[in-house]
């Protein structure tokens, strides 16, 4: 999905003075790690935007610097949780959405320890983490989509969070993208291959398993109680269609209401665009979360 694009290179934190890294939130893997940042001012407690990087859940890290758009949130008063997942190499769907559920309940068990607000958390992911940051949204409580052993203690704190920022994030369902794709002439028809992103993901070909392919959609589990949504997507995305964008927020203006959701296109912008890094697109996303979870 991101192969178009440079490999990234780590990320320079040497200005912030407050950071936690590596911290293990569970202990199945390696990869199971997040990295806590904090303004460089203030006592907290913080609320806090937990972020998830790209990179066709196949690739990428925390310390990458595409998340350095995210660590834009400690000039807003934010903490920021980047946080790993297992890639599709390691573990198949949904491995990646218990990681990140067990990452949002570790943050909200140690609040105290970070000097974070657990009752404000928002959640952002571009591409592939957007699809994963969607579906913390959409899907609290469905219990296929967690994994109670993986938490480090017993705890009843939820997974939930208040607000989801998605980026150019395949929302609606993966075996139309090539339809989507084609429909538009915005790009190459290779999501159904059978070694696509998507297929690795979910450790079969899309095609030959649509039930699962709804199970892994965010837009499956729209109900009346999901949080905020601000779903940005680039007109000329040629890797992930708008249409996925696009479709997702019409559902969610059908079920919870056009009161929760927002959707932006970007009339210029392809996948992963620096358009979306801009500091007036920027400016809008810390409005979206100011108003959620300040």
């Amino acid at each position: 999905m991101d192969d178009i694009f440079p490999p990234p290179q780590p990320m320079n934190t040497s200005h912030i003075k407050r950071k936690w890294l590596d911290i293990p939130y569970a202990d199945k893997s390696d990869s199971q790690k997040l990295d806590i940042y904090l303004p460089n001012k203030g006592d907290g407690p913080f609320p806090v935007i937990a972020t998830f990087h790209g990179g066709a859940w196949m690739f990428g890290d925390k310390g990458d610097d595409m998340n350095l758009p995210f660590l834009e949130g400690l000039k807003h008063g934010y903490a920021v949780a980047c946080v790993n997942y297992r890639l599709s190499g390691e573990a198949h769907f949904p491995s990646q959405i218990h990681d990140c559920k067990t990452a949002i309940r570790y943050l909200r068990t140690n609040a105290t320890d970070y000097h974070l607000d657990g009752t404000r958390i928002g959640a952002w992911g571009a591409s592939a983490g957007a699809h994963l940051a969607a579906l913390l949204g959409t899907t609290p409580r469905v219990r296929g989509l967690d994994d109670p052993s993986m938490r480090k203690t017993k705890t009843r704190f939820s997974c939930k969070v208040q607000a989801v920022v998605t980026w150019y994030g395949p929302l609606e369902n993966f075996i139309k993208m090539d339809e989507e794709l084609t429909a538009s002439g915005m790009g190459t028809p290779n999501h159904s291959n059978e070694d696509s992103p998507e297929s690795q993901l979910l450790g079969r070909k899309i095609t030959e398993v649509p039930a699962l392919v709804k199970f892994a959609s965010p837009m499956t589990y729209i109900k009346p109680s999901v949080p905020p949504f601000l779903v940005q997507h680039g007109l000329k995305d040629s890797i992930v269609p708008v249409e996925q964008s696009i479709r997702f927020a019409a559902q969610m203006e059908k079920i919870p209401g056009r009161d929760r959701v927002i959707l932006e296109i970007l009339k210029n912008a392809d996948h992963g665009d620096p358009l979306f890094e801009k500091p007036q697109n920027l400016k809008r996303v810390f409005d979206f979360f100011d108003l959620h979870l300040k």
